[in-house]
């Protein structure tokens, strides 16, 4: 059970020894790369763990089951653990390359790491809503990371914003545990299943407010361009591309796994939220020409297709949901980084992650954008699948027009070429999305073991 404790402690005594020390030199911000890299190192191995022997749990302090805290590993947990804390080492890496500017960017990137970390291998409300928060913490303090003024402007909309989110989810964890008597998400599910269904329907909503905004789905969406077009690429590859995943995640797990006659009945209203997300997004991204706002506005669309995915539900739309939440991360994080540099290299790697939204082969986003069209098949609905073609349409029109405006017209050639690190660095990542595309069973293979999980949970928790 090592295994369980040894990611978050790695991170979480290497993020308070490094709050000490000035994160400018470079000898620092290495060490906060070996140790987020012994972060992702130890959570590999755990998801292999857990691949051959199922789910892996633990109980701190040897108390009873329900009393202490409970730490809990399985295919989804690790799957969002992995790549929330890769997405955090590759801008990391980005910024170390490239020349931190404040001396606390590496342990506030560290600190996060380990609140990602714990949120994802608990099984404990109350310490959900703990890692929940210590995840955000940092991300409001890198919102300003640059120190200028409309990132200080919008990052204190992006601190209210969330902090009303995070607000609403305490109040829904106290109504589950209020109807429940318990903190331990295993038993809330099955007291959950039977408790009064219109106190339930309730606590639904505030979970799914507070996902959603976190997610940046419409109609909680008006924080995230003004944060995404303000941070630095490092910082908006971090908010897209890993703490995001905090929305998708918790929707997956809260709706299926918890909520799963909640998310049935209100999968219709789902999906009309999913679709207006996705098109919003796509219009709204069609008439920008800055890349960032474009990928801001994108964001909004892309996540409207997971939740598309979780509203159809079964085995195939949680699937779908989890493999396009994977997808799509690794989508954002490799264009919020490419998107601050110049050269041909950089323009290779930017077409890669186009290529990968727009879902066409043989980049990893073409795996997301078939799963979440067999879901479609699977709900027997043509107006959907038109819509799923159509979003994808669009989504290849505004990619290949903003490659088009800041990578192809030679005035966009004009300017300093980024040093070479650091565009061999987007270019790894751009190669990483290519080789899943190329050879996708293990991603396929550990998101079909969370479909499974979560279609169990919904089907012995559907009143």
């Amino acid at each position: 059970m090592t295994l369980l404790v040894l990611p978050l402690a790695v991170v979480w005594l290497g993020a308070t020894v490094l709050a000490l020390l000035d994160g400018r030199r470079r000898l620092v911000g290495w060490l906060a790369v070996g140790i987020l890299g012994a972060n992702v190192a130890a959570l590999v191995v755990l998801g292999v763990r857990v691949a051959e022997d199922g789910r892996q749990e633990l109980v701190t302090g040897n108390w009873p089951s329900g009393v202490g805290i409970t730490l809990a590993a399985d295919e989804l947990g690790v799957l969002f653990a992995v790549l929330s804390s890769a997405v955090l080492l590759v801008a990391l890496l980005y910024e170390v390359l490239g020349g931190v500017r404040s001396r606390t960017f590496p342990a506030l990137v560290l600190f996060m790491g380990a609140g990602l970390t714990g949120l994802f291998l608990t099984g404990d409300l109350f310490n959900f809503f703990v890692f929940f928060e210590l995840s955000m913490i940092p991300a409001y303090v890198l919102s300003v990371y640059g120190g200028e003024r409309r990132q200080i402007g919008a990052a204190f909309i992006f601190a209210v914003v969330n902090l009303l989110g995070s607000f609403i989810f305490l109040i829904s964890v106290a109504g589950m545990y209020h109807v429940t008597g318990t903190l331990e998400m295993g038993a809330a599910a099955e007291r959950l299943a039977g408790a009064e269904p219109a106190s339930v329907m309730l606590i639904a909503v505030g979970v799914f407010v507070a996902f959603g905004v976190k997610l940046g789905l419409f109609p909680f969406h008006f924080w995230l361009p003004p944060i995404y077009v303000g941070a630095s690429p490092a910082v908006a590859a971090i908010l897209s591309g890993a703490l995001a995943n905090i929305g998708a995640y918790g929707l997956l797990r809260f709706g299926a796994a918890l909520l799963p006659a909640e998310l049935e009945l209100g999968s219709r209203a789902l999906i009309v939220l999913g679709t207006v997300s996705i098109l919003y997004g796509a219009m709204q991204a069609l008439s920008r020409r800055d890349v960032r706002e474009v990928l801001a506005y994108s964001s909004i669309g892309q996540a409207g297709y997971i939740l598309v995915a979780l509203a159809i539900g079964g085995r195939v739309g949680f699937f779908a949901a989890v493999v396009y939440a994977v997808v799509n991360s690794a989508n954002k994080a490799l264009l919020f980084l490419a998107a601050g540099l110049r050269g041909w290299l950089v323009g290779a790697a930017f077409v890669v992650g186009a290529f990968s939204v727009a879902g066409v082969p043989p980049s990893a986003g073409f795996f997301g954008k078939v799963a979440v069209f067999q879901a479609g098949v699977a709900e027997d609905s043509i107006a959907l699948l038109v819509l799923l073609f159509v979003g994808g349409a669009l989504s290849f029109v505004y990619m290949f027009q903003i490659y088009q405006h800041a990578f192809w017209r030679p005035e966009a050639a004009v300017g300093d070429v980024s040093p070479p690190v650091l565009r061999g660095l987007t270019l790894g990542l751009a190669a990483v999305i290519v080789a899943i595309g190329i050879w996708p069973e293990p991603l396929l293979a550990l998101s079909g073991g969370a479909a499974d999980l979560l279609a169990g949970a919904a089907g012995g928790g559907a009143r």
